[in-house]
């Protein structure tokens, strides 16, 4: 332990002179230089499609078609497992999930195992079905719930939420199949060590249906995606934009400041993620409860002191989603934003959250894909609609944003007010909240620092165990990671490479072209697990 954090605090220093260059230029320089790759990958990635007068991005069309596909395949079970999904999270099926097995009868086995359990699939894994969840949605839920729903109602108007909604309900079936795949096909070391996510239900899942040279390439192809975008994505980003707010709220700048949150930052990541999955899950699941329910809490105050207005800010929301405001363009249009914030910001059909659910204990891979549906439900369907009624309430009377689609107008992801003046999603979130919780600014600061801070260390996981599919599963590899991973989050901190994270942030959608093959192929496999599940429960009960 002691040298690993020497380790870490030696390559510390070098990133001290980095900083002092970035002050000078060098992130500009940089940035100039990388800008052309990250632009052309970016729009390779979000290659469009014309759906009347716009262009939607290819990868959404995938999402939304798969989601609607697979919950009418499954029999919507965003409604019909919900009961189960809460049941098992809960616990009540765990005499199920992990049996008592009495000793044989003269079982001369070591330990005195039944003869007919040895092998007793409930034993592995590493995580509880809750922590696995919990893991999951602090890797999603974040600056996309806070400022994501800003911009995309003021894209779209309050309609935007209606589809938001709808894209979340669907997204949980595509959670369902990927999480139940991703414990099915998992591997577990030797010591326990549990290793799953696309790359092995790709690899593993098609050599079964006879494609094993397409699941090779698939899984690479993904692994190699997944370590990018933890670096950047799910790193650099998040350390620049908990950096960003923290310097915005105490009115501090310049690089060495960047420098000292990074390194801040990069310690308390260090300290999580050398533990692995078993000590990420325990800061987990009582980070995510803490933070969702500090922001949760704050919306419900903000809802009921307006309520008399609760009416009127869904009927805008209905009257949006279905009324065209500019046409059937308009209509097109409200509906395209509500999917694309919703899956980017619950990333199903992505796969990364499968990386997270393989490390459960269970011994019945659909009972954590039951688990995993809740996810977008969590991350859509309650947190971006708390959010987008605050900001519906903020702007009840159409005075706080300009009118197009007469009601609000976006310049890149900044928010356009009357009078000319912008904001980013996230301060136009924060401004809401203050409206009616003065100083709630610097709540929400440590509420975007904690989503930043969970969303890298369940990031750091993805990434680590993609990288291990790589390079092998041997220390070394493992060392050298997390090493350029704590890097990664005093770089993201110290500079400002925006086209090193736009590329890796499209590596992230990325994700979705090879897991989405893999889905429609091992689909009627989650049908078989969900079937095992379901009668041993009815087993149970007799």
């Amino acid at each position: 332990m002691k040298k690993y954090f020497l380790s870490i605090f030696t390559l510390m220093l070098p990133l001290l002179t980095f900083a002092q260059e970035a002050e000078k230029g060098l992130d500009e320089k940089v940035n100039d230089a990388f800008m052309p790759i990250a632009t052309w990958w970016e729009g390779f990635v979000l290659t469009t499609v014309p759906i009347g007068e716009y262009n939607v991005p290819f990868v959404v069309i995938l999402l939304v078609v798969g989601a609607t596909f697979f919950t009418i395949y499954f029999k919507f079970p965003s409604i019909t497992k919900f009961g189960l999904a809460i049941n098992t999270v809960r616990g009540k099926y765990d005499d199920i999930d992990h049996p008592v097995v009495e000793p044989a009868y003269g079982d001369s086995t070591p330990g005195g195992d039944a003869i007919e359990t040895i092998r007793d699939e409930s034993q592995e894994g590493e995580v509880s079905h809750f922590q696995a969840l919990a893991t999951a949605v602090s890797g999603t839920v974040g600056l996309g719930n806070i400022a994501g729903v800003a911009v995309a109602i003021a894209l779209g108007g309050p309609g935007a939420t209606f589809w938001m909604i709808v894209c979340g309900l669907i997204g949980m079936a595509t959670k369902f199949v990927e999480c139940t795949l991703g414990v099915k096909y998992r591997d577990v070391g030797e010591d326990g060590t549990v290793y799953g996510g696309p790359m092995y239900y790709m690899s593993k899942g098609l050599k079964e249906r006879g494609f094993t040279g397409i699941g090779k390439v698939l899984g690479v192809l993904f692994a190699i995606l997944c370590v990018g975008a933890s670096f950047g994505g799910g790193n650099a980003f998040q350390s620049n934009q908990a950096a960003v707010q923290l310097s915005s709220l105490f009115g501090i700048s310049g690089g060495a400041t960047g420098l000292i949150i990074g390194a801040v930052l990069a310690v308390l990541v260090g300290i999580v993620i050398i533990g692995g999955i078993k000590r990420i899950a325990k800061i987990t699941e009582k980070i995510v409860p803490f933070m969702a329910g500090i922001y949760v809490l704050a919306a419900l105050v903000i809802i009921f002191a307006n309520f008399s207005y609760i009416d009127d800010a869904f009927g805008l929301i209905f009257k949006g989603a279905f009324t065209p405001m500019a046409g059937l363009g308009g209509f097109v249009g409200v509906i395209i934003v509500g999917f694309q914030r919703a899956a980017f910001s619950n990333e199903a059909g992505a796969g990364s959250a499968a990386i997270a659910h393989s490390a459960v204990k269970t011994k019945y891979p659909a009972s954590e894909g039951v688990v995993a549906l809740l996810e977008p439900f969590i991350d859509t369907v309650v947190i971006c609609t708390m959010t987008a009624l605050v900001i519906i309430f903020f702007n009840i009377d159409g005075t706080n944003m300009q009118s197009v689609f007469e009601y609000g107008a976006v310049d890149g992801s900044s928010v356009i007010l009357n009078g000319g003046g912008q904001l980013g999603g996230v301060d136009l979130t924060s401004q809401a909240f203050d409206s009616v919780i003065p100083g709630f600014s610097y709540i929400l600061t440590i509420a975007i620092v904690l989503f930043a801070f969970s969303t890298m260390i369940s990031w750091s996981y993805y990434g680590l165990q993609s990288w291990k599919y790589l390079f092998g599963k041997g220390k070394r590899a493992d060392l050298v990671y997390k090493l350029l991973f704590l890097i990664f989050v005093v770089i993201g901190a110290a500079a400002t490479l925006d086209a090193v994270i736009k590329f890796s942030d499209a590596m992230i959608l990325a994700l979705v072209f090879p897991n989405m093959i893999g889905l429609f192929f091992l689909f009627p496999k989650v049908r078989e697990e969900m079937t095992k599940y379901l009668s041993a429960i009815r087993s149970n009960k007799e």
